[in-house]
């Protein structure tokens, strides 16, 4: 099992659930993964889920307050680091009916590493490509697959490189629970 307190950027597992952005302060937005979809946790809200199979396309995340940042993803400081504070989305297409999506989350309050940031976004792509999102609901599994990625050097890293990282961590984390 995974302690609580394991996090690849704003990926975090706590009390027992995976999660992208705080989920311990309260009236915050975070997204959950869960084994039938991405649920959207919003403040005054009930929520809202996505089930794994409207996914169409890669997930990718921006930086800022507004979704409409979309050109907010390299904000990176000199030392490897997220630049901005003001919060983060997670981007995709669903189907049915098809139509662009956005997810919020409220960042931690630790600074996350830009290497850990593209890590984490490179394996959602990949997963989504693979047709292998559903494995996100397992905890088990994003423990090891997140331990796999999370770590190492904070430097320039290429597109070739991310997807060697991910293709390393999908084997290391295995097959998933049916």
């Amino acid at each position: 099992m995974v302690e609580d307190r394991t996090f690849l950027g704003p990926l975090e597992l706590t009390n027992g659930r995976w999660g992208v952005g705080d989920a311990t302060r309260p009236d915050t937005h975070w997204v959950e993964l869960r084994p039938d979809g991405l649920y959207q946790h919003e403040p005054d809200s009930e929520g809202q889920l996505i089930p794994w199979s409207r996914i169409m396309n890669g997930i990718w995340i921006t930086w800022g307050k507004h979704a409409r940042n979309t050109n907010s993803r390299g904000q990176y400081t000199l030392q490897g680091m997220v630049a901005t504070r003001d919060g983060g989305w997670m981007h995709t297409t669903l189907r049915h009916p098809y139509e662009d999506h956005q997810l919020r989350f409220d960042q931690h309050t630790r600074p996350y590493r830009a290497v850990d940031a593209l890590r984490l976004e490179s394996l959602l792509r990949q997963l989504t490509t693979e047709g292998k999102l559903p494995l996100l609901g397992d905890p088990e599994w994003v423990g090891r697959a997140a331990a796999h990625l999370a770590g190492g050097k904070n430097r320039w890293i290429t597109s070739r490189a991310l997807r060697q990282v991910t293709a390393e961590a999908l084997a290391a984390a295995g097959p998933g629970s049916p």
